[in-house]
């Protein structure tokens, strides 16, 4: 058989090749669907993540293989946003009928690298093309630890906000390359009570609001202590660089609230190797709000969102 797809049957081929064996697994592609295995009496966790040409990505500029690396790892960062642990995942495809067996393959290949970096299984999916763009959709299903999830809803106030790297000026190349903090939030959650997460997509102060919502209390950001990437700094729009730390989002990291003297210590120790964790503001009873060399005015929530017209 030829090592390259010619169709939709031949490609589902090709990639029953070169997708391993997992012993997490018994049937992988190529059934009508997939079975694996979950830890029995734990809960399971499950997140979904579209991708559209044109709108969340341009293929040709980002590389095919990076999309499909994007793809996974934006669902492996809502798993390491609820302290989770993935298992498996799905994915499928829309594909542009002109080159579309090459793009399927090097999809492929993105979302097996990050997959198996996270120790993913990558069990099915479906595959179609059609007269549009390239259209990719991955679901990731995980596991609950032992501590159970973190949720939205937990922040208290008088918790610090926490993050764990630097913010902004994704477009620059971050939103391809981002490591999802999958490792990195188990190792906080086995250090100190966690409060409430999110993992930073839409931008800080969207993501800090969308925290405010569902925990019912305000927010106060310190304009001096948001860590603020190079590439925000390198940006030449006319915004400045802390406008786009706070708005620009796909940045990936995790932003948490914990107790203050959990907090202190944290920053003390700084216990999770690879990542500098910053303290950026605390929770307050109402409303959200930025610090400015000791001046307090209103923030708006600053960042993306999807427009239904």
């Amino acid at each position: 058989m030829a090592d390259h797809p010619t169709g939709e049957f031949a490609y589902i081929d090709w990639l029953r090749r070169r997708t391993p064996a997992d012993p997490r697994v018994p049937i992988g592609p190529g059934d009508d669907a997939a079975a694996f295995r979950l830890t029995p009496n734990v809960p399971c966790l499950m997140t979904t993540d579209m991708l559209l040409e044109g709108s969340c990505l341009r293929h040709a500029e980002a590389g095919q293989r990076q999309v499909g690396r994007k793809a996974m790892a934006v669902n492996l960062s809502d798993i390491a946003a609820m302290a989770g642990r993935p298992v498996a995942a799905v994915a499928s495809v829309g594909l542009p009928r002109q080159g579309g067996q090459a793009l399927a393959e090097e999809l492929y290949l993105g979302l097996r690298d990050v997959a198996d970096a996270f120790d993913t299984a990558l069990v099915g999916g479906d595959t179609n093309g059609w007269d549009g763009p390239l259209v990719i959709s991955v679901t990731v299903i995980g596991e609950v630890v032992p501590a159970g999830p973190i949720r939205r809803n937990g922040a208290r106030v008088g918790d610090w906000l926490l993050v764990t790297g630097p913010l902004g000026g994704s477009i620059r190349g971050k939103h391809l390359t981002f490591t999802p903090r999958v490792r990195e939030a188990l190792q906080l959650h086995a250090a100190v009570p966690l409060h409430a997460m999110i993992d930073i997509s839409d931008g800080l102060a969207r993501d800090v609001s969308h925290i405010c919502e569902e925990s019912g209390c305000g927010a106060v950001l310190r304009a001096e202590n948001i860590p603020i990437s190079a590439d925000a700094r390198a940006m030449n729009d006319g915004r400045t660089p802390l406008e786009h730390a706070l708005a620009d989002g796909e940045d990936f990291e995790l932003l948490f609230a914990v107790d203050p003297a959990d907090a202190r210590r944290l920053l003390q120790t700084q216990p999770v190797a690879g990542i500098t964790l910053v303290h950026v503001g605390e929770c307050v009873e109402h409303s959200l709000w930025l610090e400015q060399a000791g001046s307090r005015s209103p923030l708006a929530p600053l960042g993306y969102e999807h427009r239904l017209e």
